[in-house]
């Protein structure tokens, strides 16, 4: 079940499933960006000052970004205890490889 973690401004539910992020139901990201180690940080703090963390495209405060990493943990460990959902993360990791890669 996902875990929601907020509602954009246009009205899209930002949730964690497993170990990524959805905005809308349809996939934003695996991890989470600090936005002082990103490039565009002074842009980023222009338009929302309160930003800590990216998800994709959307930004994130403290609190929220608390709550992401709380439901990557407990996707975490529910993926160590069953061995189905290892292998599906081996298989998210090739994919995620490939992407970083520029293979589709």
């Amino acid at each position: 079940m996902p875990t929601l973690i907020k509602t954009t401004q246009d009205g899209r539910k930002l949730e964690v499933a497993g170990l990524a992020v959805t905005l809308d139901g349809k996939l934003e990201c695996f991890e989470l960006i600090e936005v002082a180690a990103h490039p565009r940080r002074r842009a980023i703090l222009d338009v929302a000052p309160e930003a800590t963390h990216l998800a994709g495209r959307v930004t994130l405060t403290a609190a929220e970004a608390a709550r992401v990493r709380a439901a990557f943990a407990e996707a975490e460990a529910a993926v160590l205890k069953e061995p189905r959902a290892i292998a599906e993360r081996f298989r998210l990791a090739v994919q995620r490889k490939a992407c970083a890669e520029g293979i589709e």
